[in-house]
């Protein structure tokens, strides 16, 4: 709306107060200069224009008015039917723009109402987001739970193959110490074979002495008997000479069998001590050489078991590597999901703290429009009271 002054003065500048959606703001006008003739009658006074809006609604009616001035200063209204006319369509407008600001004032402040219970921090309604961040903090906490859980399984699985570690260089050691031993069984039995040979070697030495010697007795009982006939042919060619050689030869006889006896007595308890020693030895060998058998079966047998459950535990601990190396890598990549999901949550929780504020800021906006509004509506009835006045 437009308040207007009508100057006394040529050249006088004066002021309307407009009042828009922007609040009021005054706007200076000039009336035009007073042009009269002799004395100061006929003087024209500009035309002045009126106006009245706020926010979008525009209302008024331009009017002329033409008046006289005396020379003292004092008005004289050339038509005043005229004049009261122009006055009250003013009043009229004026009255009719009260109504319309009074309407439009309260349609804005309805507006301004329904944007406060609907965005106002008071009348807020945060419930749908309380089930998304009840939602969230769930999941985090989960989460948080399944990382525990994940971190403790890896940590026993990291114990165990430390233990299979362990376990693995121990049966090492083992396998180690009885192929050690199996080395020094090996020479054992090296041994024994070359004892072996050399007994043998021995009996079949001893056998041929024995042959030998059995040659030996037979050739000296063949000798014996020889002598024998020979000296029984000589008893016979000195028999003349008057001995007895029949007694001669028997003693002859007797002592050469008691001898060839003698000799053979020795030559057999010789040869059954040295047969009963090479017996022993051979017997005793023989056991040796099983027990070394056995021993060395035996030995076999258990590095072969070793060499499987090495075997066995390389591979359990190559199984258990790989699913340990799985497991790291299925943990980091749902670690990294869990992580993806909790920054898009956190964005997400950000952006709702986010349009929070923002609605706080045009809460806090329109809240100011309202204050600047009720304000520009109190200037305005201020105003429009002191025109009425």
């Amino acid at each position: 709306m437009e308040s207007v002054c009508i100057s006394k003065h040529p050249g006088f500048t004066g002021h309307r107060a407009e009042s828009g959606s922007g609040g009021l703001y005054a706007k200076p006008w000039s009336s035009q200069s007073a042009h009269g003739g002799a004395g100061g009658h006929g003087t024209r006074i500009s035309s002045v224009h009126t106006s009245n809006r706020l926010g979008g609604f525009r209302g008024g009616a331009e009017h002329q008015v033409y008046t006289g001035v005396t020379a003292d200063g004092g008005f004289t209204m050339g038509n005043e039917k005229l004049n009261m006319q122009h006055l009250n369509d003013r009043l009229a407008t004026y009255l009719e723009s009260v109504k319309n600001l009074e309407q439009a004032n309260g349609k804005l402040e309805l507006q301004i109402r329904e944007v406060l219970e609907k965005k106002g921090p008071a009348g807020a309604d945060y419930s749908r987001y309380e089930a998304t961040l009840e939602d969230l903090r769930k999941k985090i906490l989960e989460m948080t739970v399944g990382n525990a859980q994940i971190a403790i399984q890896v940590e026993c699985a990291g114990l165990a193959a430390e233990d299979f570690k362990v376990k693995h260089e121990s049966e090492i050691g083992m396998r180690q110490t009885v192929e050690g031993d199996v080395a020094n069984l090996r020479r054992i039995l090296d041994d024994t074979i070359v004892l072996q040979l050399h007994l043998e070697n021995d009996v079949e030495f001893l056998t041929e002495e024995l042959i030998n010697l059995k040659k030996t007795h037979a050739e000296d009982v063949l000798e014996l008997h020889t002598q024998i006939s020979m000296a029984g042919v000589q008893v016979e060619v000195d028999a003349a000479k008057g001995h007895d050689l029949g007694k001669i030869m028997e003693e002859m006889r007797a002592k050469y069998e008691k001898m060839a006896l003698k000799n053979q007595e020795e030559l057999k308890e010789w040869h059954e001590s040295k047969i009963t020693e090479v017996q022993v030895q051979v017997t005793e060998n023989t056991v040796a050489l099983k027990e070394a058998h056995t021993t060395f079966s035996e030995s076999r047998r258990s590095i072969q078991s070793l060499q499987i459950e090495l075997q066995s535990q390389i591979s359990l601990n190559a199984s258990l590597g790989g699913n340990l190396h799985d497991i790291e890598m299925r943990y980091n990549m749902e670690l990294q999901k869990y992580n993806a999901v909790l920054l898009r949550l956190e964005a997400e929780l950000t952006q709702i703290r986010s349009d929070i504020q923002h609605q706080t800021q045009d809460y806090q906006i329109l809240f100011n429009i309202n204050i600047q509004l009720e304000a520009e509506i109190a200037e305005y009835r201020r105003l429009l009271d002191g025109d009425l006045n």
